[in-house]
């Protein structure tokens, strides 16, 4: 039987959602236009890196010439990534509610996961979503846990016991009110609850920086606050000449929706790769990031 804890107000006080704006430095509609003065001179060139055939990340989109994908161990969480499945090519990105997204020239692929019948699954929680689902699939539930903006962590570890959540006036505890089970749906509740209570703020509290020539599959640029955003690193290749490295972004977006891969607006000729040489500020077609918002789960 299922417990519900009972949610005071004060925790909805730490409720963050992601990118309550579209690319806080350059508007999409600029953006768009460029891209259909652009199409026939760059579409061939874009056919030759997608694959309408593939099934995955690593089999839809082809590396530029010149370029090898990274190596990676096959339980590692850029295995899990790469290979994430998609829907069929030019499939459109539907929101929570079944409706399409409205922006649909920002992506390039749709990343074949449920994402739930409820406005949650947004920036942050998508890449805690991956991360999770990676952990699971490896059955390392000990790994599994997030912190609400509150600053309360939540392992699942817990959760599979029978252990849920009690928030009273400031106070925010486990109680043993469930039987212990770890089934899909199990998990799922417990993201759903993560999805709700944190967000882009508490998950940049959560890793650890990185500097941008260290790179790598599952890596996530985050901007936390409100309004915030995040992506996620899903592939990397490398120039076998000038060890120049580029890479596959992630996101959701608001309101709730599937993950897509993200488009790269400013150089088509590689899209939707990205070269790491993009200089201070990482230009993705909903958000700008600074180099430094690079960060990493801890291992």
């Amino acid at each position: 039987m299922k417990t519900t804890a009972y949610i005071l107000p004060i925790l909805l006080s730490f409720l963050i959602a992601c990118g309550q704006e579209i690319n806080n430095k350059t508007s999409y509609t600029k953006k768009q236009d460029t891209i259909s003065e652009n199409i026939n001179e760059t579409n061939n060139i874009h056919i030759d890196i997608l694959n309408p055939n593939g099934k995955t990340i690593e089999e839809r989109v082809l590396v530029p010439s010149g370029y090898a994908r990274i190596e990676v161990d096959d339980s590692s969480f850029g295995k899990y990534l790469r290979q994430l499945p998609l829907k069929p090519h030019n499939t459109e990105v539907k929101l929570f509610n079944g409706d399409i997204k409205v922006n649909y020239d920002v992506y390039d692929a749709v990343v074949d996961l449920p994402i739930g019948k409820r406005d949650l699954h947004q920036c942050a929680d998508a890449v805690m979503r991956l991360r999770a689902e990676y952990l699971y699939e490896q059955k390392l539930y000990d790994k599994i846990h997030f912190n609400f903006t509150n600053g309360f962590r939540v392992d699942y570890s817990k959760w599979i016991k029978g252990n849920r959540m009690v928030i009273k006036g400031n106070k925010t505890y486990w109680t043993l009110s469930a039987k212990p089970s770890n089934t899909y749906q199990d998990f799922w509740e417990y993201m759903e609850l993560i999805f709700m209570y944190a967000g882009t703020l508490s998950l940049s509290k959560e890793l650890i920086s990185v500097e941008i020539e260290n790179l790598k599959i599952g890596d996530v640029f985050i901007h936390g606050g409100s309004p915030g955003h995040s992506v996620i690193v899903v592939d990397v290749a490398i120039n076998q000449k000038t060890n120049e490295k580029i890479f596959l972004l992630a996101q959701s977006y608001m309101p709730a929706q599937e993950i897509q891969i993200l488009k790269n607006l400013n150089e088509e000729k590689i899209s939707p790769w990205y070269s790491i040489s993009f200089g201070d500020i990482l230009d993705t077609p909903e958000w700008n990031f600074d180099k430094t918002d690079l960060k990493r789960f801890e291992e």
